[in-house]
């Protein structure tokens, strides 16, 4: 149970009212039951979009990367614009899971396990393209410091080889957390299971769950110290991509301002990538009265904070740029929004600026239709901004004799749709196999399952014993 701005409405986090039994039935009903047909047409579509990227990464690896558009001095492109996409992508699971429960935000219960799911699929795409980007993806074990045959060791002082622990590092305990939060629930699903292999697995998986006061006290405390160590992971992972541009010499990526506005940045897209897919989930496995309106709202008002924050780093970037007399830095800023990739800069303002301002109004926060538009719209605009950052800042360099356009070829293309359909065709295999939602996260949250004090009894009238 929550309350409104005034506290003198209870607004219910689950709708309806339901029983445990219920919430058993209707979060384990995808799990059980055979996919629809839906499910097969968009598991198609989403592996065919992973088959091409798979063709181009077998074009990549035969040819080279000559297969792609880079050039002098384009020298980072598709590759890592999407290797930063994907990373932002990620940071809302763990935004949702660790540091909204760490302040007790018991909205985030519905909307939580899905959102830890996303951030485990969306940093496994992105650690695709920074092995591929180094052009010899057989010798990425060369990143890390092992002891090797050829004496190499890692450069420590490089901010690429940050990226590699920073990533590492937020994935693992990105998988621990979701994988710990599944415990209870598989634990459900092995007492519901009628087959002896499905019994058997779960039974594993479950690692002995007995609904015990021993097992819960264990397992909040291990939720609690991992939500703790998440919340850093938040703030230092993007961070540390940032300054994959921040610590160079670049006009456009020498700025400090980059950390703080890059997790803004991931927050948001995050945010946007959770929202785009849950409210088509929410209706297609029939769990509006979880995945309530309400939790829809909360999220449009994250995407309206997050998306101000980036629109204050777009025009702070503008003001440093002239406020500091570099000819260099003030070129780089003029020809974002003017040079010929203005259309690329102007697409990401109207994206992750502009459009979002409409979610002031509470008729459009709360209508799903035009969220879904603004929140594909902010996708777009976030891979835009990371295609505006890297592009827009090499292809006019120092020297004019060096300056050269950049265009994406169609292996370009097909490793950013085969991004796509590798990250949605584990989703959709998550769907059917997980709960998509917290079983016992959300029966906590219903209606009289704990006992509560209104913060005003003399405004409604009563008091609960």
């Amino acid at each position: 149970m929550s309350f409104d701005s005034t506290y003198t409405r209870e607004v219910p986090l689950v709708e309806g009212n339901p029983s445990f039994r219920d919430i058993d039935n209707v979060i384990t009903n995808p799990t059980e039951t055979k996919p629809t047909r839906g499910w097969w047409i968009a598991f198609g579509i989403s592996s065919t979009a992973l088959m091409i990227g798979a063709v181009s990464l077998a074009l990549t690896f035969y040819y080279g990367i000559g297969m792609w558009g880079n050039n002098q001095p384009v020298g980072w492109a598709f590759d890592i614009i999407n290797f930063v996409f994907w990373i932002g992508i990620g940071h809302a699971g763990t935004l949702i899971s660790a540091i909204l429960f760490l302040f007790r935000q018991k909205w985030r219960t519905a909307i939580a396990r899905f959102a830890e799911a996303m951030t485990i699929f969306a940093v496994m795409t992105a650690g695709i393209f920074p092995i591929i980007h180094t052009g010899r993806p057989w010798l990425a074990g060369y990143l890390l410091p092992l002891p090797n045959q050829n004496g190499v060791w890692v450069n420590f002082t490089s901010p690429l080889l940050w990226d590699v622990f920073a990533v590492s590092t937020y994935f693992t305990i990105s998988f621990l957390f979701w994988g710990l939060g599944l415990v209870p629930d598989l634990a459900t699903m092995r007492d519901k299971a009628t087959g002896k292999i499905k019994k058997t697995i779960y039974s594993v998986l479950s690692l002995g769950w007995t609904n015990s006061n021993r097992n819960w006290s264990n397992y909040e405390r291990a939720y609690l110290i991992l939500a703790g160590i998440s919340t850093p992971l938040v703030l230092s992972v993007h961070s540390i991509v940032s300054f994959d541009f921040a610590v160079s010499v670049i006009p456009g990526w020498h700025t400090t301002i980059f950390p703080p506005y890059f997790v803004a940045g991931a927050i948001f897209s995050g945010f946007g990538m959770v929202s785009t897919v849950l409210i088509i989930v929410r209706k297609v496995f029939n769990l509006e009265h979880i995945v309530t309106i309400n939790h829809l709202e909360k999220m449009n008002k994250i995407l309206l904070a997050t998306g101000m924050m980036v629109g204050y780093a777009y025009g702070m970037e503008f003001f440093i740029a002239w406020y500091s007399g570099n000819t260099f830095e003030q070129f780089v800023f003029i020809n974002r929004a003017f040079g010929p990739y203005a259309w690329a800069y102007w697409t990401m303002v109207s994206c992750n600026v502009i459009f979002p301002q409409l979610f002031w109004f509470k008729k459009i926060r709360r209508s799903i239709p035009i969220t879904m538009v603004l929140v594909i719209l902010v996708n777009v605009g976030m891979w835009f901004e990371r295609f505006v950052i890297i592009v827009t800042s090499l292809h006019r360099d120092f020297l004019p004799s060096s300056w050269a356009m950049y265009y994406p070829t169609l292996v370009d293309g097909g490793l950013l749709l085969g991004s796509f359909g590798f990250f949605f065709t584990f989703l959709l295999l998550f769907l059917k196999t997980l709960p998509l939602v917290s079983i016992s996260e959300i029966k906590a949250v219903v209606e009289g399952a704990q006992p509560t004090i209104h913060p005003h009894p003399h405004l409604n009238g009563k008091h609960n014993d």
